[in-house]
C-alpha cells in the first residue's frame, strides 16, 4: 500500500469504518471495514432532501409490515425500516458489519431490546433477502439491561456492539456476555450536540487499558472507539482493533500528511489514569447486578454513570425526531 495520506497510514495500523449513513462518504474515502450508526446519524441523512422519497416508502413499508409484529407502533416500525434501508444502500461499499443501534427508549430493558434487536434483523432479511446475517451488528447502550440483551444475542448469533461505553466495568462485562465490540466513547456525547463544549476527560487511555485487557484474557471482543472529535485523537489511538470515524474527520485525514501528529499511546503504553492492565478492578460481575451497579455508579465519582444517561437521553431526542418526521412528512 502506498501511504500518501493520514488516512492511508491509519489503515496500517487499525481497521478503519466509516461514522455516516451517507453512501457518497463511502464511496469517495473508502474502502472501510464497519460502517456505525446511531439515531443521530440516521436522523442527521433522513433530514437530507435527497431521502424524502426513502423516508416516505419507509412508512408505507412499515403500514405493511404492522401486523407482522408485536409491540412497535407503525411510525417506529418506519424508523427502523428506514435506517435498515439506508445502511443496505451503503453496505456495497463496507467489507465488515453494518452497524444499527436499538431504540433507546429500550436501554433498560433487555426483553424489549432483544425483540427490537431480531425485528431489526428480520427487516434486513426481508428487504433484501438472503442478506447475510453475519454482516448485521447490533448496537446496544451498555446498560446492565442492554448488556443482558447481548448475552442472548449473541448466545443466537447475533452480533452485538455495547455502546455509550464509560468504563472498564462496563468494558468486564461486555466480554462476558460475548459481544463482538465494544465502542468506548472518547469524548461524552454532548461534544456533538453543545456549540463550544470540551470534553475535560477524555478518554483516550481507557480504550488502550480495554483492549489490552481483552488481549490479556483472549477476549473476543473488539475494541471500536466511538465520539471523536480531531484527527489528533484519531492519530493517538492508531493500533486499536477498529475505530469509526466521522465524514468530516475523513476529509481531513484525506488530505493530511501522512506523518501522524501525535504518537500513538498504543506505542508509549500509556494507560495513565485509568490503571493498570491486570486484573485488579476488573472481577467478574456478570452475574451480580447490585454490585456491578454500584461499581459503575462510583466509577469516577458518577462521571461514567452520568455521561451514559446523556447519551440515552440524546440519542432518545434524536428518536423523537426521527418518529415527529415520520408523522408529519417534516425534514426538521
Amino acid at each position: 500500500m502506498i501511504i500518501t495520506t493520514g488516512l492511508d497510514y491509519l489503515r496500517t495500523k487499525t481497521k478503519v469504518d466509516c461514522d455516516t449513513f451517507d453512501e457518497q462518504v463511502a464511496k469517495t474515502y473508502g474502502p472501510f471495514i464497519d460502517c456505525t450508526s446511531n439515531q443521530a446519524i440516521a436522523h442527521g441523512e433522513l433530514s437530507k432532501p435527497e431521502n424524502a422519497a426513502l423516508r416516505a416508502d419507509s412508512l408505507l413499508e412499515a403500514g405493511k409490515l404492522l401486523a407482522r409484529f408485536e409491540g412497535v407502533d407503525v411510525y417506529e416500525l418506519g424508523v427502523e425500516i428506514a435506517m435498515v434501508k439506508l445502511a443496505l444502500k451503503i453496505h456495497p461499499h463496507i467489507t465488515g458489519h453494518v452497524h444499527i443501534q436499538t431504540n433507546p427508549y429500550y436501554s433498560y430493558s433487555t426483553e424489549k431490546t432483544i425483540v427490537n434487536a431480531l425485528r431489526i434483523v428480520q427487516l434486513f432479511q426481508y428487504f433484501e433477502p438472503g442478506f447475510e446475517q453475519n454482516r448485521i451488528c447490533i448496537k446496544i447502550p451498555a446498560t446492565w439491561e442492554g448488556l443482558a440483551a447481548c448475552r442472548t444475542l449473541e448466545a443466537a448469533g447475533v452480533h452485538t456492539l455495547a455502546t455509550t461505553l464509560f468504563s472498564v466495568a462496563q468494558a468486564v462485562r461486555a466480554a462476558e456476555v460475548g459481544c463482538t465490540y465494544v465502542a468506548p466513547y472518547v469524548n461524552q456525547l454532548r461534544v456533538h450536540f453543545e456549540i463550544g463544549f470540551t470534553d475535560p476527560n477524555k478518554l483516550l487511555p481507557l480504550c488502550v487499558e480495554i483492549q489490552k485487557y481483552y488481549e490479556s484474557i483472549n477476549a473476543k471482543t473488539r475494541v471500536l472507539p466511538a465520539s471523536l472529535t480531531s484527527t489528533s485523537e484519531i492519530y493517538a489511538l492508531a493500533g486499536v482493533d477498529h475505530i469509526t470515524i466521522a465524514p468530516g474527520l475523513l476529509a481531513q485525514l484525506a488530505e493530511a500528511n501522512p506523518t501522524p501528529e501525535v504518537e500513538s499511546l498504543f506505542n508509549v503504553g500509556a494507560a495513565a489514569g485509568t490503571g493498570d492492565v491486570g486484573k485488579e478492578g476488573k472481577e467478574s460481575l456478570v452475574n451480580d447486578e447490585s454490585a456491578y451497579r454500584m461499581s459503575f455508579t462510583r466509577d469516577l465519582h458518577g462521571a461514567s454513570e452520568e455521561k451514559l444517561s446523556q447519551a440515552i437521553n440524546l440519542f432518545c431526542d434524536m428518536q423523537d425526531k426521527m418518529v415527529q418526521s415520520m408523522k408529519h412528512g417534516s425534514t426538521e
